[in-house]
Order: structure tokens, then sequence, then C-alpha cells
């Protein structure tokens, strides 16, 4: 009588399919392999429930599972981000991450429960990164460039392949060896060559040589970095790095250079940065929110909200000037801002929330003044208006301008008026000391702008102008 089951055995042995086998111990409704790798005992696998084993099963193809995955990655895709394939969902289950229920191991039937859960997962791209190798078209959508860019970087020696496919494009060549790169290295390119001006290489125009066809490839072995470069690398300064040799032993020793002026290679000094929290993988773009309204007679004021993907955020540093918005987009987004910018008065801008700065707003006068196609065929598109109509954005996702005042004079201990940061102060619909006569004594004006951040640096002197009242 048989004691020690495999897969197949122990599924046989139940009368139910060997997918339904792997999915049980993989979920653990039934025991983990007790004898060894792969190996139940006897009194596991009479233990456990057919119909409860049975019901448990249910499976989607690859095709499927990697649509769903590249619906949670965002929709429209996030520039910098590749569709998953259903080779990725291969990788997933090579990694750990899916059960594999059947079907080729490269292209593996899952389960769409666990599908669901890895979609929700917050880390997701983090993951895809890490374990999945991008061809090289693949490659080029991950950098944000074009595909001969890409071959500029290969070419430098920056990315070298870890594996290889054969993909069969029958009629147009048969059976092909395609390289494959790990995405999380593709990643970090940014931060591991910062002298790059990647920004100018993803804008490029379709026709122009590549900005990377000028630098000189690395000789094989020899990608070095001094001090100085190591702290570009981490933001940080070159005394930090000289801390981080000191205080940590295992710190890569230098390969080449003097005790004075050490270098050391760049791979092993990538590998140590990221060990140690130092440096971060770019999981994708930043993106910032965009919150549009019409201004004007038939506009409508409806509010629309649109996603930039790897804003840029000018700011003027004085109130003639003008601030600019560049931002990845959907041609359908585009065209949507570009009708709400079109009439007379421009468009209102409710909310706009942006890395590096708070939340803003414009009241009008936002227009469109470019839409760039780059050669790996995005869409930028630049807003501007005039900096003196910048304001603070209004809490809630409408937005609006915060308008709020700088006190002529300043308020009593009772009053409840809420106060900016920038002097100037938000007046309730009733004070306790004013009441409602606080709006005569008020120049209104968008909060956060550089008129507000003018008036208040001349506040005392109004208080001293108008101490003949103690309002708001």
């Amino acid at each position: 009588m048989r004691e020690v089951f495999d897969e197949s055995a122990a599924a046989g042995r139940l009368r139910v399919p060997v997918a339904a086998w792997r999915w049980a111990t993989g979920t653990g409704l039934v025991p983990a392999a007790d004898v060894g790798p792969g190996r139940w005992s006897r009194q596991v696998v009479e233990a456990a429930d057919p119909e409860a084993v049975r019901a448990a099963l249910r499976g989607i193809e690859a095709g499927v599972a990697a649509d769903r995955l590249t619906e949670a990655l965002g929709v429209p895709l996030p520039i910098l981000r590749p569709r998953v394939t259903a080779s990725a969902v291969g990788h997933l289950v090579r990694a750990g991450l899916l059960v594999y229920l059947g079907g080729d191991p490269q292209f593996p039937v899952v389960h769409p429960d666990q599908v669901a859960a890895l979609a929700r997962r917050r880390d997701l791209p983090a993951l895809l990164d890490r374990h999945v190798p991008l061809g090289p078209e693949q490659a080029a959508v991950r950098l944000g460039v074009r595909r001969c860019d890409f071959d500029q970087v290969v070419r430098l020696g920056w990315l070298a392949p870890v594996a290889t496919v054969e993909v069969d494009f029958k009629r147009q060549g048969g059976v092909t060896t395609v390289p494959l790169y790990d995405a999380q290295e593709i990643a970090l390119l940014e931060v591991v060559h910062p002298s790059v001006d990647w920004r100018a290489v993803r804008t490029v125009r379709a026709g122009r040589r590549s900005p990377l066809a000028a630098l000189t490839p690395v000789v094989s072995g020899e990608d070095r970095l001094m001090l100085a470069g190591v702290a570009r690398i981490a933001r940080v300064g070159r005394a930090a790095v000289v801390n981080w040799r000191r205080r940590h032993d295992d710190f890569p020793d230098p390969v080449a250079g003097t005790d004075v002026h050490p270098q050391f290679d760049r791979r092993a000094v990538v590998a140590w940065l990221l060990a140690h929290d130092k440096i971060e993988v770019p999981i994708g773009p930043t993106v910032a929110t965009l919150v549009l309204a019409g201004v004007g007679v038939g506009a409508g004021g409806a509010s629309h909200r649109f996603r930039l993907d790897d804003p840029w955020l000018t700011l003027a540093d004085d109130a003639g000037g003008e601030d600019t918005l560049s931002g990845w987009s959907t041609d359908d987004d585009a065209d949507a801002i570009a009708a709400l910018a079109a009439g007379e008065f421009g468009a209102a801008v409710r909310r706009l929330t942006a890395p590096g700065t708070g939340p803003l707003a414009v009241p009008g006068e936002v227009r469109v003044i470019d839409r760039f196609r780059s050669g790996s065929g995005g869409l930028r598109l630049t807003l501007a208006w005039p900096a003196g109509l910048r304001g603070t954005a209004a809490p809630g996702p409408a937005g609006g301008v915060v308008r709020h005042g700088v006190a002529y004079a300043g308020p009593g201990e009772a009053c409840v008026c809420a106060r900016h940061g920038c002097g100037g102060v938000v007046p309730v619909s009733w004070c306790a000391e004013h009441g409602d006569a606080v709006s005569p004594v008020l120049e209104w004006h968008p909060g956060g702008g550089i008129r507000c951040t003018a008036l208040s640096t001349s506040r005392t002197a109004a208080v001293g102008q108008t101490a003949r009242a103690t309002v708001v």
C-alpha cells in the first residue's frame, strides 16, 4: 500500500485534477508537503476533503491574467511602464508570487483570486521590476525613450542581457533570439547615470540623432566612480560618502586610483547603496493631478480631472512673470484640456497637486502653449498662466482658490479667523470679535500667490498706518 504521494498520485487518490491539488497546497487548503519536497504522507492525503479541493479550483489563462495586472497599473498606462505580458505571468509564477495550475510553464494557467490579490498590492510595479525581465522594445518603454536610444544605452555598456528567449516571428524572419534585460537595472539608469539629461533623451524628436550617441562606451570592467561620483548618485555630499567608508566595513573596496582619490566599481557601489537604503529604485513617473474648469459665459464651470505624468512645474519669481506646467498626457486628455482653455478667458485650475509644491489654484487665463510629440510617441503638453494669479487651492477634491486677505491690523485673542503662513487670514462667516463686518477691511487676493507674499512682507507697515482700528 502506497505511503508517500507526489502531486499526481495525491490528485489521483482524491480523484481531483492535478491543478486542483496544486492550488489546495499552494493556498493552505491542505497541509504542505510533510515527507519531502513535493511529497505527502498517506495521512495528509486521506485527510483532505476532495469536494473542497475540487470546488476551490478556478483557472484563467496567462493572457487574461496579464491584462488584469496591466489594468491595475493604471488606465491609461503611465509613461515608463510597459504592458504586462503573458510571459511575465510565467516569471511571476517562477518567483513564487502565483501558483502554477497547469498549461505551458512559460504561459501558465493561474488562479483569478490570486491574480486579483496581486493586482491590489501597492508594490505591484516594484514586483514586476524585480522579477520580470524585459525585451528591447519593452525596455525602451520602461525607460521612456525610443528604441534607438535604448540601443545606445546597450552600446555604451550600461546594460547587459540577463537572459535570452527564442521568439518565432514566422513570416517576419522565423525564430529569433531576443535578449532580455533586468527591469530594475533599467529603472535605475537615471539614478546611476545622473549626468545624463534624461528629460532631453525622452523628448528628442523623431528622426533626430540620439543625445546618447556622442558618449563614449565604458571599457569592460572599467566602469568606475570617484567619491564625488558616488555622492552624486546618492544625492549627498562627498563628506557623507567618506563617512560611510569609515563606518561600514562592507563598503566596496577601491579597484583603482590612489588613497586620496580612490576609484570604485559602479555596479558594486550601486548594489551597496541599494542594500543600505541610500537610493531607491524608481517604480514609475511622478504624477500630477490637474482639475480644470472653463471660464466665461457658456463655459459651464464644471470641473474635469486630468493626469499628467512626469510633471515639470516652473514658478515665476515675480508677479509679472508666467508659471508653466508640462507633463505627458493622452491624446484625449490633451484635446479636452485644449478645449477648456480655448475660450476668451482661458481655463481655471481648480486644483493642481504636483510633487514639490503645495496644492495650487488659478482663477483663470490658463492656456495651452505647446503640444509636443516625442520620437517615442508620447505627447507632452505644456500649460501657462500669469504668475500673479497663482493661489492656494481650497481643501477638497473640487479645489478652487482659497480667497483670503492680509489684515490691516492684528486680530484680537478672541478672533477665530484662520491664519495662513503667508500672513493672511480666512474670515469665518461670523467672527466672535468682529461679527460679519470683516470683508470691508480686507484686500482680497489669491492665497499663496506672489502678491500674497509681497503683501505679507509689508504687513508690519500696514499695521502701523492703520492703528486706528483693531479689526482683522
